[in-house]
């Protein structure tokens, strides 16, 4: 299908409640069949692909699996993703249930197992959940609601076309006689899925949910009052508590251990060694270490802090952050391994009247989610179950039964609410401590938590990337050629011998995918050996490749004497898809593992949020002494999103970020509630990724709670951030918007303090650079 046109910036789509739509038909007989004419002038299936299919398990959208109602009418949607605070849990069954025309008061959702062959891909990472489901869950709705008119077409005796769902009843239009679902549930369950071809779905001028904003979280009351259920408050009967002390560095083992004090404080019950064989590539294998289990967490920490531990390092053990940066910087000043190259950029390089030249860094970072990592597990004649916060369930089943040497079908994976996740609960190691602790303990329950000590030390942290760019201008002012050099630790370093430096997956992730108008480009990466675990983080590698990007855009029009906003547009370039061939990316997997076919990379749709946010700022508009604004976007997780931030600070240094403005462009937006709370909190992690950082020295992780890695507090948050979401049909392809929101608040910010100061931020963490 083609592409909408990008819409203009003056569309007034400043929150959620903007985006206007025909108000839904009343639930009489005669609204029924005005929408029942709509629907089935629809033409039947999928609109367009995505790369779900592709996924591992794929997608599943038969309506028998997700959906059951019972004979009061209550309708059970499963939710097979896990929630930790994007509200994905609502709003993938808000989908189902706007199809299948259900009362939201009459809608239970329930968490599913982690069960791939039976419910499709399970990940919840790579903001990809509404992206890949949002049409099968169409489906899941429009399927079952087809089901109930067909039982009450036979329970009538009547023709198909005579009855219309609506409301969570069906209508026979020529006698205006209804059925309630429940009255329905039980035939209309009973019958096969009709084929895909069949189904019609609603207009979007008839949605009442989706796009509207207008349903609360499903579990916002039970979070509220303190009655949902997240890792640590897991309960059993007869469960047993325990933390574990690990090797301070990654790839260390114990050489020897006492727990004779230990085992002297009240409530401890036993001390033992988790045995694991960690060596690259471990995959998400734990580190192993030293338990100490008791009646209580407490008990099972203060004798933790007893224990006697002789550690050997291993060959990490010389891991310094400082002079790893060193030497970071000499590969990124050394010609690297060309990812994409355009044109002759050493022959325009060489011809330039001016030369530019910046080296931007960016640190560790630790997710730091407020609930710590935890797992319960408990094994029981032949079989075990798990109870976790995981954001890959079926995965860590896998590996439960590998470790038990169990049929996956002898484990069962409960996955509770995640107080957070940001990729680091896609990885099971802790979960897979809980497993091995209950298997030396003769299958008794068993909490393994983490501290935030734990979590601080013995993470799978963002890589760390040094970045060097080079620009050249000619006569007239014009970029003429361009480079780009990447020197990062790849997370991949996790499944294969370390290959040292940026993969497929992550070239495409603000790297090799930059749109640019310029006609001499090239990026190169540089080889970085992993010394320590690299996971997911949020936006992962687009966080410091959207940093030097628009960093040294806002650098580049600073010397030219040209606004910013312009010169990002100018950078930029004319509406335009761009051309897989030209840019030479052939792997699938570097455009989000998408159809390109389907997500091209349009710079009408990035120049378009540029122009909205920038409108909404009121850019150009003068501001005191002290204070300033800048301006980044970035293409990310298929969505297009510009922010404008706005930084005062005063004479002692201090930064304050009282607005916020923020364009997002993600294609058909199904819950903007949802949309505007994780650009707000994006936001909030992009100033945390400001101030915080993880350094190594011999090894260690020099960090060890929020006193030495600070996140973004109440009285230095921004404090109004204020969200526009650009309108699309439901026919626009959906992209991600978990994580699209985070990588141009950086430069954005950064730029703005160059405004209001006259400094560059080119290295992270802020520390005092911009004290006076």
């Amino acid at each position: 299908m083609n592409m909408h046109a990008p819409r203009s910036s003056s569309i007034p789509c400043v929150r959620i409640e903007n985006v206007s739509r025909r108000q839904f038909l009343r639930s009489t007989a005669a609204a029924a069949f005005a929408l029942a004419a709509e629907i089935s002038s629809l033409e039947p299936g999928l609109a367009y692909e995505t790369g779900g299919a592709q996924m591992p398990h794929g997608i599943v959208n038969d309506p028998h699996v997700f959906v059951s109602i019972d004979s009061s009418g209550i309708i059970s949607i499963t939710a097979h993703r896990s929630e930790m605070g994007t509200g994905i849990r609502t709003s993938l069954p808000m989908v189902v249930a706007e199809e299948l025309e259900a009362d939201w008061s009459k809608v239970r959702i329930v968490q599913a197992l982690a069960d791939e062959p039976r419910y499709g891909n399970q990940d919840t990472d790579g903001s990809r959940s509404m992206r890949h489901f949002f049409q099968p869950m169409r489906q899941i709705g429009a399927a079952m609601r087809q089901m109930l008119e067909q039982a009450a077409a036979k329970h009538w005796g009547v023709l198909l076309s005579e009855v219309q769902a609506t409301n969570h009843e069906v209508i026979h239009s020529p006698t205006g006689r209804k059925l309630g679902y429940g009255e329905l549930a039980k035939a209309a369950m009973d019958l096969p899925a009709p084929p895909a071809e069949s189904l019609k779905f609603k207009p979007d001028n008839t949605f009442r949910y989706m796009g509207h904003g207008n349903v609360p979280i499903y579990d916002l009351f039970d979070i509220t009052v303190g009655k949902a259920q997240y890792g640590y408050d897991v309960r059993l009967p007869g469960m047993k508590y325990a933390v574990i002390a690990r090797p301070p560095v990654v790839g260390g083992r114990i050489k020897s251990f006492d727990a004779t004090d230990a085992l002297k404080v009240p409530g401890v019950e036993k001390v033992l060694e988790l045995k694991v064989s960690w060596a690259p590539p471990a995959a998400f294998s734990p580190l192993g270490g030293i338990a100490v289990v008791a009646t209580n967490t407490w008990a099972a920490i203060k004798g933790r802090e007893a224990l006697k531990l002789d550690w050997e390092d291993g060959e990490n053990g010389g891991y310094d952050s400082a002079g790893y940066r060193r030497q970071m910087a000499k590969v990124a000043n050394k010609p690297g391994r060309v990812e994409r190259n355009q044109g002759d950029f050493d022959k325009a390089f060489a011809a330039a009247s001016k030369v530019l030249s910046a080296e931007y860094y960016v640190p560790h970072l630790a997710q730091a989610s407020m609930e710590p990592l935890v797992a319960t597990a408990t094994i029981r004649n032949g079989e075990c179950e798990v109870w976790a916060p995981l954001q890959s369930p079926f995965g860590a089943r896998d590996a439960f039964a590998k470790l038990l040497e169990l049929p996956i079908e002898k484990v069962k994976v409960n996955i509770t609410l995640l107080g957070g996740g940001f990729g680091r609960k896609c990885q099971s190691d802790f979960a897979q401590e809980a497993v091995l602790l209950s298997k030396a303990l003769d299958g008794a329950p068993v909490k393994l938590a983490w501290t935030r000590e734990d979590d601080l030390h013995h993470g799978f942290y963002h890589t760390v990337t040094y970045s060097r760019l080079d620009a050249g201008v000619d006569s007239s002012g014009k970029v003429i050629a361009w480079r780009h050099r990447s020197v990062a630790p790849t997370l991949f370093a996790n499944f294969k011998p370390d290959p040292k430096r940026e993969q497929a997956v992550e070239l495409g992730l603000g790297l090799a995918d930059v749109a640019l108008d310029i006609p001499n480009v090239r990026f190169e990466t540089g080889e970085a050996a992993a010394l320590t675990r690299i996971g997911w983080f949020r936006s992962v590698n687009n966080i410091p490749h959207a940093f030097a990007v628009q960093s040294f855009i806002g650098e580049i029009a600073q010397i030219l004497g040209k606004d910013p906003k312009d010169f990002l547009l100018e950078a930029i370039g004319p509406p335009r898809k761009l051309e897989l061939e030209k840019l030479g990316l052939t792997d699938p997997l570097w455009n989000y593992g998408d159809p390109y076919s389907t997500y091209p990379i349009d710079t009408g749709r990035l120049a378009n949020v540029i122009n909205l946010a920038a409108s909404r700022a009121n850019w150009g508009r003068s501001l005191p002494k002290g204070s300033g604004y800048g301006i980044a976007a970035h293409r990310s997780f298929l969505s297009y999103v510009a922010t404008v931030v706005e930084v005062a600070v005063d004479s002692q240094g201090k930064l304050f970020i009282p607005r916020v403005e923020t364009a997002i462009d993600c294609g058909f937006a199904v819950n903007p509630e949802r949309i505007r709370s994780q650009i707000e909190g994006a936001a909030v992690m992009g100033l945390s990724n400001f101030i915080g950082e993880i350094s190594f020295v011999n090894g260690r992780a020099e960090q060890s709670n929020f006193d030495s890695y600070p996140v973004a507090r109440i009285d230095n948050a921004p404090l109004n951030v204020r969200v526009h979401i650009v309108p699309n049909d439901s026919d626009v392809p959906a992209g991600g918007v978990g994580e699209p929101g985070v990588p141009p608040f950086l430069p954005a910010l950064c730029n703005a303090i160059f405004a209001a100061t006259g400094k560059r931020i080119r290295s992270l963490p802020v520390g005092d650079q911009i004290r006076v």
